[in-house]
């Protein structure tokens, strides 16, 4: 199956893959709790979206001609708060408020409270259908922005997904791209054992996208395809991104322990930072 023989590359952390993680403890180490597995291994996805492909204003979040890019996983938001904190979306002090009631940082994105989150999501299933609600508005409005999506593989167990991608095939929505965090593995087990997702490439294609696979941790592969959207004239985009959960986190790498971690202590910041150190 291509979950098993298309493996994600041994790859070493680059200084700004090493920074964002390392930027990621630091909020664990002042709120104490998040999900580790399931940020590290978005980071590479989101650099590249955020430093490369999207068009957007973090000095005017809703500008309207700007790409809009959910994180439909939303447990994952660790990542994203990273990232639109560095871009300016709001200041990087409200980071260290992470779950605390004096900031606008909650263990799920919420589109209300936080500059740059176009959904609230965190139940699972449902950043995908607000994503064609986006991309057929702006084939509406005759606009050109595009909508990026970006999905667990357990989350890819819920049926709305995949009534979503009829609907997106459906409408040949050609400014929607989905990129699906593949680290094989969810909450209580792995994507094998809990519900296979396999063959997940020709899953998409039969529902009518073009889709690709890459190694999610390599910036130049992720590049390479999002700089050349879409892949087909006439199809939405599906991209299985191969990840690893916990990525750069050796004794976290796919460890379910560390899927939600709570009550982080000072021992296990100090073994996180040591390990970044030494990837």
């Amino acid at each position: 199956m291509v979950a098993e023989t298309l493996k994600t590359k041994s790859l070493g952390l680059d200084n700004r893959s090493r920074q964002i993680r390392r930027t990621i403890v630091k909020i664990l180490e002042a709120s104490r709790r998040g999900h580790v597995g399931s940020s590290f291994s978005l980071i590479e996805i989101l650099r590249v979206l955020y430093d490369d492909v999207l068009r957007y204003d973090s000095q005017n979040p809703k500008w309207s001609e700007r790409d809009r890019c959910i994180l439909s996983k939303g447990h994952g938001c660790l990542a994203l708060y990273a990232m639109l904190a560095e871009k300016g979306f709001f200041p990087e002090s409200e980071l260290w408020k992470f779950c605390q009631s004096d900031g606008i940082l909650g263990g799920h994105p919420e589109a209300r409270k936080i500059p740059g989150v176009e959904a609230s999501t965190g139940s699972l299933g449902h950043g995908l259908s607000i994503g064609i609600g986006f991309a057929l508005n702006a084939r509406y409005e005759k606009a050109n922005y595009r909508t990026f999506v970006i999905l667990g593989d357990g989350e890819s167990n819920e049926g709305s997904i995949w009534e979503a991608a009829m609907c997106a095939g459906k409408h040949k929505l050609t400014n929607l791209t989905v990129l699906v965090d593949y680290n094989k593995h969810q909450s209580y087990g792995t994507t094998y054992e809990v519900q296979d997702l396999e063959p997940l490439a020709d899953k998409w294609r039969a529902f009518g996208f073009a889709a690709t696979e890459v190694d999610g941790h390599s910036v130049e592969e992720l590049r390479s395809v999002l700089l050349n959207l879409p892949l087909q004239a006439d199809r939405p985009t599906a991209i299985i991104c191969h990840t690893i959960k916990g990525k750069g986190i050796p004794f976290a790498e796919n460890n379910l322990k560390w899927h939600h971690k709570n009550k982080v202590s000072d021992q296990e910041i100090q073994s996180m930072l040591a390990a970044l150190e030494d990837n």
